[in-house]
Formats: C-alpha cells, structure tokens, sequence
C-alpha cells in the first residue's frame, strides 16, 4: 500500500506494525491511532493464544495473525513492533523484536531498570532500529503551547510544578493484572507521568529524590500510594502523587513567580472531555485569569506519526531513547527512595 505527498511529490510506502498482545491499550489506544495515523498500517498481531489473536484482529481487520510473538517477529513484510506486554517482558521482547530488525515502540516504562533501558537502546542501535516509550501525551500540542508560554516569561520564573495521577483498581489484582504484582506499581504505572512532564518542562533532570510509599502485601509489596519530591536545580522541585489505590486525578500545576498554570485533565485526553482545556492565572491586585480552549486531537495518532516520520524519512524524534534511560534513573532513584526511607541523590 502506498501513499503520496507526505514530502511534496514524494510516494512511500506506509509502516507494516506488528502488535505483540492483545492488552487493552493495544485495542483502546494504539491499533486505532496508527489505522487514524498517516504513516502507519496494522499488519499482524500476535498472541500467545492464537484464538486472542484471532478475536482482536476480526475486531479491528487485522489481517494477519499469528499464535506466537516469536512467528511475528519472523515475518519480513513487518517493519515494526508495538509491545505493550508487562513491564517485565519488555527488556528481553525489545531485544528479540531489534534482533529481527524490527522499529519499536514500547510501552512505558521502558524497563524496570536503568541498566535494561541501557541494553535495549545499545541493542537497537547496533540494530539500526528506532526505539521510541510510549508516552502518547507529549505529543498533544497543548505541551508545546504551555513551553512556550513558559519560554515568554508570561508566569515569571518556575519556583515549583506539582502533578498528581491517581486511580481505584485494587480487585484487579485478582485477575491477574501485572501492575498489582512484582514489577509493577504505581510509580512504574503512572508516576512516570508527572515525573516525565517535571523533566520535559524544565529541561533539566533532578539532583535528589526523596519519596514516600504505602507498600502493600494485599500486592505483593508494590507501591500503591506515592507522595514524592524531585529536587532540581535553584531550588525548583516537583511535588507529586500518584495511586493505584485512590480516587482518580490526574493534573499539572506549573508555578512561576508572576503567575501559574492550571492542566485539569493532564495526561488524558478524550473526545468530548470537558478538562480539554489549561488555564494562566498571573499574579496582581485582582488575578487575570485566562483560560485557554485545547481543540481534540488524538495524541495516541500523532506519537505514530512522530515515529513513523523518523523511520521513514529520518526526522529526529522529539523523544529520543536516550530520553528513556535517563528518566529509568530517576525512577530507580525513586523506588530506591521508597524503600529504604530516605532521600536518594543521583
């Protein structure tokens, strides 16, 4: 299949993606955004259970399938993998998937350990294949506008960011769901939200963390509750929270000397969402508050496209793999602070 004037004249043909496992965001998210995509066409999907995969891709006209990840990565009219499997079978999946030539995208976290992160980067560099973590939400061109809006100087100079990511789910750990076991947890679930967003807006990783954690042995000792702090340079942190077991938010708070912003709905965004929107609030006698209007987009589709574009016509990408070990540090940091009770300096 071929499409036309992605560059002026130019024909390419679309990105083959493999999807290995049917996990719901796979069907929720990631195979609906690459049909929406313009670089990208779902070609395969794999499953252990090859009646899965069978379901999943008469669901979404899928129109191969295979009943073994090991069968898809065999099949050389694949260009690239999307892997959304456990946290703990990302490492050796990336690996397998870079060792057949495969692009990747993965899941975050891209791996329980900054030394995995270090090999599967190593590992698809001497493979010469794109390595991209999923964080769909960078993508959303409401981050470019609040950068900006930093970058003018509109809200001073940052003296703080603080972000929560909460959510209710406990039972799950019943059915087996991997977030409640060990590997999993809330920092490794959705703290890597407000922790990814602290470095992306200040450009510039902690020096010291310091984090708290309820450790459950309803689930095998994984952090369900977080309260942690981020210590970067002149004396700017980031305060945030998140849960697996807590009443749902997810919000962002940027405070500059002069004024401050407001993302209501930060890390989600859905059709329809009345939290589509940011608001400014500078400082003076009587507050002006401003309230700025986020148009819809799907994020998921524009992270597709960022990283189609790479592969296709070798634009950098906006986050690099680089980028993932470097925030796999902090993360170690984090769960090493929560554990043993102190702050950990990086």
């Amino acid at each position: 299949m071929r499409i036309n004037n992605l560059r002026g004249d130019q024909s390419v043909e679309k990105i083959r993606w493999g999807i290995l496992g049917s996990a719901s965001i796979a069907k929720r998210a990631i195979i609906p955004a690459i049909k929406q995509s313009e670089t990208g066409e779902v070609a395969a999907i794999a499953s252990r259970s090859i009646a899965k995969a069978k379901e999943t891709a008469e669901e979404f006209d899928i129109p191969v399938t295979y009943g073994s990840y090991e069968e898809l990565l065999s099949d050389d009219t694949i260009d690239a993998v999307y892997i959304p499997l456990p946290n703990y079978l990302h490492k050796e999946w990336t690996i397998k998937s870079a060792s057949a030539g495969k692009h990747v995208l993965c899941e975050k976290p891209l791996a329980l350990y900054e030394n995995e992160a270090k090999e599967m980067v190593e590992a698809c560099n001497q493979a010469g294949v794109v390595l991209t973590e999923g964080f769909m939400y960078r993508y959303h061109p409401r981050y470019k506008m609040i950068r900006e809006i930093i970058e003018s100087g509109e809200i001073g100079e940052i003296r703080g960011i603080r972000g929560t990511f909460t959510y209710n789910n406990p039972f799950a750990r019943a059915a087996g769901n991997f977030r409640y076991k060990e590997g999993g947890g809330s920092i490794y679930d959705i703290g890597v939200y407000p922790i990814t967003a602290a470095r992306m807006l200040l450009g510039q990783e902690p020096q010291a963390v310091t984090v708290h954690a309820l450790l459950s042995e309803e689930h095998e000792n994984v952090d369900m509750m977080v309260a942690g702090i981020l210590e970067f340079d002149h004396g700017v942190a980031l305060s945030f929270d998140c849960g697996l077991w807590a009443a749902g938010r997810n919000t962002l708070e940027i405070i500059g000397s002069d004024g401050r912003i407001e993302v209501p709905s930060a890390f989600i965004t859905m059709q329809n969402n009345a939290d589509n929107f940011f608001v400014i609030t500078l400082d003076g006698r009587n507050d002006i508050r401003r309230e700025v209007t986020v148009p819809y987009v799907n994020e998921f589709a524009l992270q597709m496209d960022a990283i189609g574009n790479s592969i296709l016509f070798g634009e950098r990408l906006p986050y690099p793999a680089a980028d993932s070990v470097l925030n796999m540090k902090v993360i170690d940091a984090c769960l090493q602070s929560a554990r043993e009770r102190r702050r950990v300096e990086l």
